[in-house]
């Protein structure tokens, strides 16, 4: 036991508790007889650094992982990092050009030796912050998507799926980075609206019959036009279908095709089809009978004009870029200028009547969110897994509750885009990552194998290899996660002692598809059974004003900062809270100021308890009362433990937050720690000192530190606190009669404060209450009388005085010689008619429906929010009017 400090000083217990509990191995405690419990960790990639949403993420599965570890299970919280593949490449590429160096100056060996060692120097960043945190992971087994034996899984999937034929290499469009180089995933792509134009062109029918109206935002792409489509019900086109059109500039001659994808309610209602560089083209070119081989290309892996395979692309075009609108000279603006020269550029006409080239449009544009290139839609050969097929069993173990998604609201969402998936591009063009093991001969034949020597084997003695350049995406790996970092597949054991299924994960909605529906496909192909029996999914914390934070708006929050000036638990606390299944959450600072108050409060209420005597409990049963107010607050923290229990069974995070919040802050510190005050006997030190050890166990998921701190503060322990039981929720705990008596005796002393408050009555004044027919139990009068500084009187009170409801009864505030009646009745008059004035101000503008409409939302959510307090006010001051009569 040690005497606690006057001043709860967070930074001062922080450091040293996680150090104890890291040293002393309580994060993977071994309870071999006890259930398994499993819980892996997104891994962040190993460039990060924590942000916000880390917070929130890892502060929701710490909060099970120390929760599952109270209730006595063998609770095991998976910890590791991604590689990264574009991320760490960039950060070692930046490194080298700082001193003048290039990639491409080293052997692709040299150069992933040189990210090895920037992972030994700067790698683990992120995980010394998840320790700021609190976060109670396995340490000790700490993973790497590039550790050995993970990469020994990545080799034996990718070959096991292409043996299947569920893995091949097919033509298809990419998101790709003309900046980095290599194709990247929808994630990374990032959508900004973008200044830009929107141009018509008549494109001339071959036969010299006419021409036929398209429109676009991209002129350049009709160098790689490939036909023109039309909705089939469009009557205005019926006898064009199955014609051709010329296009300018190149001459090619391209058909008219009937497409479903064309709007006829949109411009001309004909759309050019440039399916080497759309994706919505693409699809429209193979319904036309375009196979992928033979759609054109016309932009190189920089985005810069090429000659396309049938030659008809003008010299002077190649070379320039083809999708860098801030280039001082790019095909679009040549491209532009031989159609006008050509008379097929139709003038855009404004309101004013000005003929203009084109009509300024906000253009949603891709970008790459490391590179800042604009991504374009383009044609490669690359790896692919067949998504479709992989998803069945998914889907059907969400159907069928062998997954549960929550909240449940999500699994819409997740059918539609699990029932309509795509092919899943894996491969990168990248040095940093898992080389695919697949190696060609000189014909392009692969030959997919864990090592050389069985692909040379398979191919044939005197074949010369040559193998595959590019890495796997990232996600690819990272799809094992839930298997892979548990020694899979180097055991035969299929639930790796109990740990797959994992029983819980959470993430963030934002990679349901990109993360999560991989774990579930992979999982079952792999591992016959759901990588996970629940997975929850949580919301993005926004700006205070609900915008999305990005660092180009410049209103990310530090979490760290946060945790400087509140505290881990103060911030741990705050997530909890504000997370409602659902909903994303504001951030706030002055509520996470408010639950480190929350902390204070606590803090302040056990050095009450070292003051008197009351330390920790023997027991996890609650002590025997015979006080009333003992028997209540026993009463309370058993319905605590309910209401916290059925919440997190659920999921409610805010649900469990609250519960713990109102008793803490309400029941126990501000009435049960009232209540006892000087009447400290045996009985009460052995209640109230089993209420803190239940309050210190149940707040201990949502604030580590403190608990842990306050936990040895208030008796010697032959256990820490992060390894302790659970408290019961035990029924026969519950006494309502005392619950009742309790209450009521809250409920009159609520009803004098708040008089007195509306009165203006000094609060260091002992007035008489009077009781008049009525009365009050012997057993909680002198709580009354103390709590509520009065005195208790029988019958009526004469003279000025003031009505207290309390029940069915009605007792009586004596004022005479309190208070100037008639000055306390002339300033609530006024108090309220200037509330009243305000108040009704307020409702005109809410009501003005021009206000509502145009004002800016917070502006209308404050005006709400203020008049709402003044109605309340008006409220208040009425009836403290009608308690004067």
């Amino acid at each position: 036991m040690t005497e606690l400090a006057k001043t709860f000083d967070p930074a001062a217990i922080e450091r040293r508790w996680y150090t104890h509990w890291e040293d002393k191995g309580l994060f993977r405690p071994e309870r071999p007889n006890a259930e398994p419990w499993t819980i892996v960790n997104p891994p962040p990639n190993v460039t990060g650094s924590l942000h916000i949403g880390h917070a929130l993420d890892n502060t929701l599965q710490d909060l099970l992982t120390r929760h599952a570890r109270l209730k006595g299970k063998d609770a095991l919280w998976v910890v590791g990092t991604d590689h990264a593949g574009i991320a760490t490449q960039m950060v070692v590429e930046r490194q080298m050009a700082a001193k003048g160096e290039k990639r491409t100056d080293l052997s692709r060996e040299a150069f992933v030796a040189r990210v090895w060692e920037w992972k030994a120097e700067s790698g683990g960043e992120i995980t010394r912050q998840l320790r700021r945190l609190g976060c109670s992971m396995d340490w000790a087994n700490e993973r790497f998507t590039m550790d050995e034996g993970f990469s020994r899984a990545v080799l034996k999937v990718f070959v096991e799926l292409h043996r299947q034929g569920l893995l091949y290499r097919d033509k298809r469009l990419v998101n790709w980075d003309p900046g980095l180089g290599t194709a990247i995933s929808d994630l990374e792509v990032e959508t900004r609206e973008v200044r830009g134009s929107f141009w018509r062109l008549r494109y001339p029918l071959a036969d010299g019959s006419g021409s036929i109206e398209v429109a676009t935002t991209r002129p350049e792409t009709m160098l790689a036009d490939m036909a023109v489509a039309v909705h089939p019900e469009d009557t205005r086109y019926t006898a064009l279908v199955g014609k051709q059109v010329r296009l300018p500039i190149t001459g090619r001659l391209i058909p008219i095709v009937a497409d479903e994808h064309a709007d006829p309610a949109l411009g001309s209602g004909a759309v050019k089809i440039t399916p080497g560089h759309d994706f919505n083209d693409f699809e429209v070119g193979r319904r036309a009978g375009i196979e992928a081989r033979d759609m054109l290309n016309m932009l190189d892996a920089r985005a810069r004009v090429v000659q396309t395979a049938d030659g008809l692309i003008p010299a002077e075009f190649l070379g320039l870029p083809g999708n860098d609108a801030k280039a001082e000279q790019d095909a679009r603006r040549l491209v532009v200028v031989r159609l006008k020269e050509a008379s097929v550029l139709l003038p855009h006409v404004d309101k004013e009547g000005g003929a203009h080239d084109a009509e300024p449009r906000v253009i949603q544009t891709p970008f790459g969110d490391r590179s800042g290139a604009v991504i374009e839609p383009w044609l490669t050969d690359q790896w692919y897994v067949d998504a479709a097929t992989l998803a069945q069993p998914a889907i059907e173990a969400v159907r069928s509750g062998a997954i549960k998604l929550v909240p449940k609201s999500w699994e819409k969402t997740f059918f539609n885009w699990m029932e309509n998936i795509q092919p899943w591009c894996v491969s990168r063009q990248l040095w940093w990552g898992h080389q695919i093991p697949a190696w060609f001969d000189a014909d392009g034949r692969a030959y997919v194998a864990e090592t050389e020597e069985e692909a040379q084997a398979e191919a044939g003695a005197g074949v010369a290899l040559t193998r595959d350049p590019d890495v796997l995406d990232t996600w690819f790996s990272s799809a094992l996660w839930p298997f892979a970092t548990m020694g899979w597949p180097d055991t035969a054991d299929r639930t790796l002692g109990g740990r797959y299924p994992n029983d819980v994960l959470v993430s963030g909605f934002d990679i349901l598809f990109f993360w999560d529906a991989r774990m579930m496909m992979q999982g079952m192909h792999f591992m016959g059974e759901v990588p996970f029996r629940t997975l929850y999914l949580h919301g993005l914390v926004r700006a205070a004003d609900g915008a999305k934070m990005s660092k180009s708006k410049g209103n990310t929050v530090d979490p760290l900062g946060l945790i400087d000036r509140y505290g881990a638990d103060a911030l741990r606390f705050f997530m909890a809270a504000m997370e409602s299944q659902g909903r994303d959450i504001k951030m706030d600072e002055k509520r996470v100021e408010g639950y480190r108050n929350f902390a204070t409060k606590l803090w302040n209420a056990s050095r009450f308890a070292q003051a008197n005597g009351i330390g920790g409990s023997i027991t996890l049963e609650p002590p025997l009362a015979s006080n009333p107010v003992n028997k209540w607050i026993v009463a309370e923290t058993v319905a605590t433990v309910q209401a916290v229990d059925l919440a997190l069974a659920d999921y409610r995070f805010d649900a469990a937050a609250n519960a713990i919040y109102q008793f803490v802050w309400s029941r126990f510190c501000d009435w049960y720690l009232e209540l006892i005050k000087g009447q400290i006997d045996d009985e009460t030190r052995a209640v109230a000192g089993w209420v803190l050890d239940q309050i210190l166990v149940l707040l201990h998921p949502f604030m580590p530190f403190i608990t842990e701190e306050l936990w040895h503060a208030l008796a010697p322990r032959e256990h820490e606190l992060i390894v302790a039981h659970w408290p019961m929720a035990d029924a026969r705990a519950l006494d309502p009669s005392a619950t009742q008596e309790v209450e009521r005796l809250i409920e009159l002393v609520e009803a004098v404060r708040g008089a007195r408050a509306e009165l203006n009555v000094p609060p260091g004044a002992r007035i008489a209450l009077h009781t008049g027919a009525g009365s009050v139990p012997a057993a909680i009068a002198p709580y009354v009388e103390r709590l509520a500084r009065v005195t208790l009187t029988p019958g009526e009170a004469s003279g000025a005085r003031a009505p207290i409801l309390w029940g069915a009864e009605t007792f009586t505030l004596a004022l005479e010689g309190v208070i100037d009646l008639e000055a306390e009745r002339q300033r609530l008059q006024k108090s309220l008619a200037a509330a009243e004035k305000e108040r009704d101000s307020l409702a005109g503008r809410l009501g003005n429906a021009s206000f509502v409409e145009r004002a800016k939302p917070e502006a209308v959510e404050k005006a709400r929010a203020d008049h709402a307090e003044k109605a309340a006010d008006a409220e208040r001051f009425a009836t403290a009017l009608a308690r004067l009569g």
